[in-house]
């Protein structure tokens, strides 16, 4: 544990020297012309000393978060931090920036070089992923707030069918790359205009988001935590990372004795049962699962490939300049009809016409590039949902799995073992 925490300073300080210091906090990219889209939730603009009070109370968190999960091993600790969290980076900060959304800014800043992605931005997405490597998706288990006010609500946790949690859990990779269409081509940050959450947090939100944002709070209380498993982009990247995590919540200190105890402990399904070296898959069916999925998972590809590049046209719509042109085109179509205020404006700013349509003939090329990529993506995923439903693995004990398991340590509470492998009676009784 200390050794990687000293791997993480190190790592720390040496991203913040390799960073300008003069790198300023810009405003939201401007997403014109002549179309106007319901504004962004954003908070107020902070100095930079503030951002960088941020950064290190992220980095504090994270630390402190790390220690109670894997060493300490205190359910209560990581529930006193989620409380700390809820109202620092909830209420205090107002939920932005915070790494979730942080996606929509390394994106735009990836494949539009005149954005200059702010300092905070940078670090809030990828301190996260740095302690998950090494200790697992301890972020989520106290110190997110869209995970933390979650994580206080489910009070009667019901089980969900794996095949039915492994389905929705292909949301979470379709939201991510509509999340990546959108910033890669300045379209929208949706992410950030559709977070249910930061509404609540900013008690300035939408009649509709205090809805979906109060209806998840609610669903959360028997699903524990619906957004998180099912919604969140920023989920997919730490589950993807936390698979190679050092080290990880384990259940047991010591050896497991199988008493079952934890078998139902984790509300969020990511404990993985043990199967006996005895139960054998018949060779002929484990073979006829292989070519299907063979055939199958290259097919998933090219539908959603296809099936992307339909919807391109659509998807793009939500690009003001794409908007705009096609609000041009209708007009010009239908001279006797009334101009709306969004053709009036941009006519009446003297802007040609010939190149607006230019640059939404640009975009649009743009829109059929990605969501082709975006619909093979979603494919694979689809596929390998399936071959993980197929999957056989042997285990000797009750694990969590490393890529679901959000590191709350609720399960440690249930395991009646002790480091040392002595039993603690008042447990089992």
């Amino acid at each position: 544990m200390k050794k990687s925490l000293v791997y993480i300073l190190l790592m720390f300080f040496l991203t913040i020297q390799g960073l300008t210091l003069e790198a300023q906090r810009f405003p939201k990219p401007e997403f014109e012309n002549g179309h106007t889209q319901p504004a962004v939730q954003q908070a107020e603009p902070r100095s930079n000393t503030w951002e960088w009070v941020d950064i290190f109370v992220l980095f504090a968190s994270l630390t402190v978060v790390s220690w109670l999960v894997i060493k300490k091993r205190s359910r209560r600790g990581v529930l006193y931090m989620s409380v700390f969290s809820i109202l620092y980076f909830g209420f205090f900060r107002e939920g932005c920036i915070c790494s979730v959304g942080s996606v929509q800014n390394v994106t735009l800043a990836l494949f539009n070089p005149g954005y200059v992605i702010p300092v905070s931005a940078i670090l809030f997405f990828i301190l996260p992923l740095i302690f998950t490597l090494f200790f697992g998706r301890t972020f989520c288990a106290g110190v997110c707030p869209l995970g933390a006010i979650q994580d206080l609500v489910a009070i009667r946790p019901m089980e969900i069918k794996p095949w039915l949690q492994k389905t929705l859990g292909i949301l979470p990779f379709v939201y991510l790359g509509l999340a990546v269409l959108y910033s890669a081509t300045a379209s929208d940050f949706v992410i950030c205009r559709y977070d249910p959450f930061i509404g609540i947090y900013r008690l300035d939100g939408t009649f509709l988001m205090f809805v979906i944002g109060g209806l998840l709070l609610l669903m959360g209380v028997f699903i524990a935590r619906p957004y998180c498993r099912f919604l969140c982009p920023y989920g997919v990247l730490l589950n993807w990372v936390s698979r190679f995590s050092k080290n990880h919540l384990t259940i047991t200190p010591s050896s497991c004795i199988e008493c079952r105890l934890c078998e139902h402990s984790c509300p969020y399904g990511a404990i993985e049962k043990p199967v006996s070296e005895n139960y054998k898959l018949d060779r002929k069916l484990m073979v006829r699962r292989f070519l299907s999925l063979a055939v199958i998972i290259p097919v998933l590809i090219t539908v959603g490939a296809w099936t992307g590049y339909q919807i391109s046209d659509e998807l793009a719509m939500v690009n003001p300049k794409v908007s705009m042109a096609n609000q041009l085109s209708e007009a010009e179509d239908n001279p006797e009809r009334e101009l709306t205020l969004n053709v009036e404006s941009f006519r009446s700013s003297g802007k040609p016409a010939a190149e607006i349509y230019e640059e939404a003939k640009d975009l649009l090329g743009d829109f059929s590039t990605g969501s082709t990529l975006l619909g093979a993506f979603i494919g694979l995923i689809i596929g390998l949902t399936l071959a993980s439903l197929a999957k056989f693995k042997y285990r000797q004990d009750f694990e969590p799995n490393k890529g679901n398991c959000l590191s709350c340590a609720r399960c440690i509470d249930f395991c009646p073992v002790e480091k040392d492998g002595i039993f603690e009676k008042n447990n089992l009784t």
